[in-house]
């Protein structure tokens, strides 16, 4: 198995390597994909409990229309009639709740601001600006050449707003155009989708999601483990390989470049069986968090330059509860091809700052989806159930310390998580909930970081801060001959942006370039 030397190495079996080792084999390069968890994905896995299938973290994507980056992706691969996709409701594809509103966020701007003025008459001119200008932003952003300069920027007059906003957090141009705190609240209630606030979130990250969302919201007809399964089966019938059970403890090297790795025989809990393997390949694709990567190669033998941008911030980690209910239709309550956002808490700044900093989830702010109902495939729940999941935000370093030091303090944590969500979700959507749970999994932090080697649980790479999202953010380039990378944190996070950072780097080794890269 290690005698072999196949043209590409893949250090991690995350959607972004994924999708480049698919590429490279349907196009008759050997591929290797080595994953030290039990199942290939990273946070797009599935797994199974009590005879429910959960997917680790994804929820809903975007970018999967006809001519968008998923949709090219596929038909390059030859996957598009294969691998399909379920529109949710875009007449109000995410329920944005806080007490005294409602707002459901549809497809048609238009349709948008005529609900904003509704809720917020003597704000009409305003909020009417807002809209157009985070439509007219987007619209700017999909133009933006790959890769880009500050110059190139400077230079174009057409992107006058990438120019304006290029340091501004979503909260800067709430400020700008005096939006009221509840049409601002209401606007940032996808904050789950980020991890972060609107006082700490990159304007240009927002608008990209938001407006990608409004063009069409998706969730896979088969789940997220069709996906997956889809693009290992491309891999293994291309001649490659993606061997599970195996972490990455060195890099080895001939001179100044990169040759193979050192993994480690772990079992499913990942704990190490004392066998070592040799992995050598002509390129060395990096999946792993290129921070830690570099912890580990050496941080001397990068430049200064990369030193400086592999320093950068995690994104926020979150809990989640994994639910199965029964003798319920969730329909009855409202619940169907939409998301459920919610606060208490009408600041979502002070709302993140109470739950992330100082662990109090009394008036908490969540997600709530339920994947059950948004497809007719019925395979990921036993007959007569639905599944719910929940996600919030949620320290790292609290979890981490409960969990080393007091695991009873650490599962209590955990509860206190869930039934403040629990209580909001029973007062004022779906009375007697609790009592309808069959099955209940709750996942940390740490969790992140067990089952998907995560450092700090981290949800999707380094943040998206306004700092961490332009020109100077990390890409495949490692400076390093025969080293790419390859990941969230070295591109953009969630499943476009995945699926984006590999093809992308695709494109880059074979010249064969697929993708629109006016849209990036």
């Amino acid at each position: 198995m290690s005698g072999s030397r196949p043209d590409y190495l893949i250090v991690g079996s995350g959607l972004a390597a994924l999708s480049f080792a698919a590429l490279m084999s349907r196009r008759g390069r050997s591929v290797r994909v080595i994953e030290a968890h039990e199942h290939a994905g990273g946070y797009a896995h599935t797994f199974e409990a009590a005879g429910f299938r959960f997917n680790a973290q994804l929820h809903y994507v975007w970018n999967c229309g006809e001519g968008q980056t998923v949709n090219r992706f596929l038909r390059k691969l030859g996957l598009a009639e294969e691998v399909e996709f379920v529109r949710y409701d875009p007449q109000g594809f995410d329920r944005m709740r806080m007490p005294g509103y409602a707002l459901d966020i549809p497809g048609d701007p238009a349709l948008l601001k005529e609900r904003l003025f509704a809720l917020f008459p003597r704000d009409r001119a305003a909020l009417a600006a807002f809209v157009d200008e985070v439509f007219a932003t987007a619209e700017e952003l999909d133009s933006v050449p790959s890769p880009v300069t500050p110059r190139d920027l400077l230079r174009a007059h057409r992107f006058r707003r990438v120019v304006r906003y290029r340091r501004a957090s979503l909260q800067d141009v709430f400020d700008r155009f005096d939006l009221p705190l509840p049409a601002q609240t209401l606007l940032a209630l996808q904050w789950p989708d980020f991890l972060l606030p609107p006082a700490r979130l990159s304007f240009f990250a927002w608008v990209m999601l938001f407006v990608g969302y409004c063009r069409g919201a998706y969730y896979p007809k088969r789940h997220f483990e069709h996906v997956i399964d889809s693009l290992v089966a491309t891999i293994e019938a291309g001649g490659g390989e993606v061997i599970l059970g195996q972490r990455v403890i060195d890099f080895l090297f001939a001179g100044d470049r990169l040759t193979g790795v050192r993994a480690e025989v772990v079992d499913a809990r990942g704990i190490g069986e004392g066998e070592r393997v040799d992995h050598f390949g002509g390129e060395i694709i990096c999946n792993m968090d290129p921070r830690a990567a570099a912890a580990i190669i050496g941080p001397e033998r990068f430049s200064k330059t990369l030193r400086r941008r592999l320093d950068y911030a995690y994104s926020p980690s979150n809990f989640v509860a994994y639910l199965g209910v029964e003798g319920i239709d969730l329909r009855d309550h409202g619940f169907g091809r939409s998301n459920l956002f919610h606060t208490d808490e009408p600041d979502l700044n002070r709302a993140f700052t109470q739950m992330e900093r100082h662990g109090d989830y009394r008036r908490p702010s969540f997600a709530l989806t339920t994947p059950s109902l948004l497809t007719d495939d019925t395979s990921d729940c036993p007959p007569g159930t639905q599944i719910v999941e929940l996600l919030t935000v949620a320290d790292f370093t609290r979890f981490a310390h409960l969990r080393s030091s007091n695991i009873k303090a650490y599962n209590a944590k955990k509860r206190e998580v869930f039934e403040s969500i629990l209580r909001v979700i029973e007062r004022d959507y779906v009375p007697g909930f609790g009592e309808r749970i069959c099955f209940k999994m709750l996942g940390s932090p740490t969790s992140n970081l067990r089952y998907c080697l995560s450092p700090e649980g981290n949800s999707y790479g380094s943040d998206m801060s306004p700092g961490s999202v332009g020109p100077g953010r990390l890409d495949h380039r490692s400076g390093l001959p025969g080293l790419y990378f390859c990941n969230a944190s070295a591109g953009y996070g969630g499943f476009a942006g995945t699926i984006w950072t590999g093809s992308r780097l695709y494109e880059e080794l074979t010249g064969d370039r697929f993708l629109d890269h006016g849209a990036g």
